[in-house]
């Protein structure tokens, strides 16, 4: 004991199960994860949404966030990670406790604090997801209704079921490396059927709903992109080598999804434009993608994903959504179901494809590894019945994450619509943000406010300056005047 430096040493508040260092880069992957909601997704949605909705985009947003948390605290992670109830749920118990929140955690060598924290991230980013799709219609007061429910009624169940030692489909085997199922997946097709029951936008927004900040957009994108690091960096629970290869495949597939819907864009769309709508949805179809097996496969594979994920969602968001009456008829505001359904569909099955043995041991670390192999290695290794079997296992999980998810947010939006209308009123649509919040996302000049000083610098909207059009004519169009880009 002498010869080990001092801050080192086990002590009451640092035992002798803890890794410091694994327990630091956990609290830093957890932070990362959580930045990617707020203020990520929050900055994403704003300025991708229009005008009018932006601030009821963002609070939504943040709203989930801390719904789910006090959810999460409550009774949702034991719900999730803590003692089996049935096959598919643990019992619900709060995680509020120092006895449990001190000690060590169900897997890694930290806290139990640490892991309520990072898996809170993940809980939380689910119904972020969701909103997605029912951005522009959906009255505030049943999203705050749809949150808890949905935590506790569908997340729970598939976090368990697929997470957690206990349940039956990790113990069948599925690899879901960091969320490809549970949370992509799953968000997908819960925000495409809360879309179908909640309704459509209002034909005007359906028809002209342009980004009112393309900067602000790609920049929560970029914040997103960047806090993947520790989405899947930190799904091994150390600071491994298999957090390191899961970090660079996490990159190489993003970008090269991001770069191969660009290109078709601007190759098949026929207007020869590189739009940054497109790259917002390649660079998340290509994250989405590799999740389900960043630190399992090998980075050539990263790059086939990569490819696969640019082009299959790019092809039924931009083509077969337009031929498909169901697709046409449910209106999906931010194509969730298209860069996070199909993409997490694509992602579990190329994992089934993938996996390497020798990745998939150092990552799960159990006696029966040899389970976990991909078809391409199977069939390499003359065990063509184990990669088939493993490829099935993927599809069962797939299978279930969908139908718990239709049935599980079909029924949690017919109660609420029992007690509280699912969709904004008629003149709510019209109004957006001013009507609904009280509130607008830009505003230079407020009509209703007085000018005690006699400062009119702002009045002339039409020019967006705070000089007069007569001091600076140059700067003003020969046609017209120059005008705020509205949405």
């Amino acid at each position: 004991m002498e010869q080990i430096p001092p801050n080192l040493r086990p002590d009451e508040s640092s035992p002798d199960w803890l890794n410091k260092g694994d327990n630091a880069w956990q609290l830093t992957a957890a932070t990362l994860v959580a930045l990617q909601s707020i203020p990520g997704l929050v900055i994403l949605y704003g300025g991708m949404a229009k005008k009018k909705w932006a601030i009821n985009s963002s609070l939504m947003a943040i709203y989930a966030f801390a719904a789910t948390l006090i959810c999460w605290v409550g009774w949702g992670y034991q719900m999730s990670f803590g003692d089996k109830l049935v096959e598919f749920l643990g019992k619900p118990a709060m995680a509020l406790d120092d006895g449990f929140l001190l000690g060590q955690a169900f897997l890694g060598n930290f806290p139990a604090a640490t892991m309520v924290w990072f898996q809170l991230g993940f809980a939380a980013i689910t119904p972020i997801l969701i909103g997605g799709a029912l951005l522009g219609r959906m009255n505030f007061g049943a999203w705050m209704a749809f949150v808890p429910l949905w935590h506790t009624f569908s997340y729970t169940v598939g976090a368990f079921s697929l997470w957690s030692p206990n349940g039956w489909l990790a113990k069948m085997g599925v690899i879901d490396f960091a969320g490809g199922f549970v949370i992509h997946l799953s968000s997908g097709v819960a925000g495409f059927t809360a879309a179908y029951w909640v309704g459509p936008r209002s034909d005007n927004d359906r028809k002209r709903f342009k980004p009112n900040n393309v900067v602000m957009m790609v920049a929560g994108a970029g914040m997103v992109w960047m806090g993947w690091t520790g989405f899947n960096g930190g799904a091994p629970y150390a600071a491994s080598t298999v957090a390191s290869l899961a970090v660079i495949n996490t990159h190489v597939c993003a970008a090269t999804s991001l770069l191969t819907w660009l290109v078709l864009d601007m190759s098949v769309c026929g207007k020869g434009k590189p739009s940054a709508v497109g790259v917002v949805n390649g660079l998340i179809t290509g994250l989405v993608c590799i999740t389900p097996a960043a630190g399992v496969v090998q980075c050539w594979a990263a790059i086939l994903m990569g490819l696969i994920s640019g082009s299959i969602p790019w092809y039924t968001l931009t083509i077969l959504s337009n031929k498909i009456g169901l697709l046409r008829h449910v209106d999906d505001t931010f194509a969730i179901f298209h860069t996070h359904a199909i993409a997490g569909t694509l992602g579990g099955i190329l994992t089934g494809i993938f996996a390497v043995p020798k990745l998939c041991r150092l990552f799960y670390n159990v006696p029966d590894w040899e389970k976990y192999v991909g078809l391409a290695y199977a069939l390499h290794t003359g065990r063509a019945w184990a990669g088939l079997r493993q490829l099935a296992v993927q599809i069962i999980g797939i299978l279930f994450i969908i139908c718990l998810n239709i049935v599980s947010t079909s029924l949690i939006c017919l109660f609420i619509k029992i007690l509280i209308p699912l969709r904004l009123s008629e003149e709510e649509l019209k109004g957006g943000d001013d009507e609904v919040h009280g509130e607008v996302a830009y505003s230079l000049y407020d009509d209703d406010d007085d000018d005690d000083n006699g400062d009119t610098r702002f009045v002339n909207r039409k020019v967006n300056s705070m000089y007069d059009v007569d001091d600076f004519p140059s700067a003003v169009s020969k046609n017209t005047s120059y005008e705020m880009y509205s949405v």
